[in-house]
């Protein structure tokens, strides 16, 4: 009995520093690794920003390309850019989730489920050689039917042309929902209008646009055996775009009280 007491403490003994080698291992592999992740995942956003506009190149490498975007934060509600805040540094997503940097969203305007919306918000700004505003790119998130889908909305320097749309994150169904990945569905995409008269008419139908009809220009087909993936990317966009998102500073844009 003494020699199988001391035989299974011998290998209780092995099996917890194992154990204990592992963790350490996994634990220095982890922080080890950390920089790098992180890297990944910047460059990941900005090839993402890129492709959401039309102006990712291949042949080029992202970070050469991203110097020509501009990366401002925005007062959503002023419709004005903040200065004195580092966007480098800024967690738009922490500051959705903290009471003092965000507000709770009331249940009849908060169509795309966020329950809280930030104060501040990044922006992403394409200008040509000559300095003129070409695009602006917006992030936009919202529920779709499994999860919370998180992309870029880019539009033409008019503030109303739809350039490009492109989810980087989400977790929708293979072959329904996770269509919105679909490049023949986002190529439907650019040179849809947001307004129509000031008034927010850009809509993702449930079904496909008429091939008569009049408003044609602001209208973009669902996805196929995905209602609400639909309605909630439908959703998402008409929120950001509205008053509660974006609005304020297009407006501004347009009236060129910010630059």
């Amino acid at each position: 009995m003494s020699a199988n007491g001391e035989g299974l403490g011998r290998v209780v003994t092995v099996a917890l520093g194992l154990c204990l080698v592992c963790s350490v291992v996994v634990s220095t592999a982890a922080v080890l690794l950390k920089p790098a992740q992180q890297a990944n995942k910047t460059l990941d956003l900005k090839r993402n920003i890129l492709m959401a506009a039309g102006l990712l190149d291949t042949s080029k490498s992202v970070e050469e390309q991203f110097e020509q975007v501009e990366t401002r934060i925005v007062d959503l509600d002023q419709g004005r850019f903040v200065d004195g805040i580092d966007p480098a540094a800024f967690d738009q997503r922490e500051a959705a989730k903290d009471p003092n940097q965000s507000r709770a969203i009331p249940t009849d305007k908060d169509v795309a489920k966020l329950v809280r919306r930030e104060d501040q918000a990044l922006v992403y700004l394409v200008r040509t050689q000559a300095g003129v505003l070409d695009k602006i790119i917006l992030p936009i998130r919202g529920y779709g039917l499994w999860s919370t889908l998180y992309g870029f909305m880019a539009l033409e320097s008019d503030g109303n042309t739809v350039a490009g749309l492109g989810f980087y994150e989400h977790g929708e169904t293979p072959g329904l929902g996770g269509e919105v990945d679909n490049p023949r569905w986002k190529s439907l995409w650019p040179g849809k209008q947001v307004y129509r008269d000031d008034q927010l008419s850009i809509q993702v139908l449930k079904g496909s646009v008429p091939a008569a009809s009049d408003n044609a220009k602001w209208q973009v087909d669902g996805l196929s055996g995905a209602t609400l993936t639909t309605k909630g990317v439908d959703n998402l966009v008409r929120y950001w775009l509205g008053d509660e998102g974006f609005k304020p500073l297009l407006d501004n844009l347009r009236r060129g009280e910010v630059s």
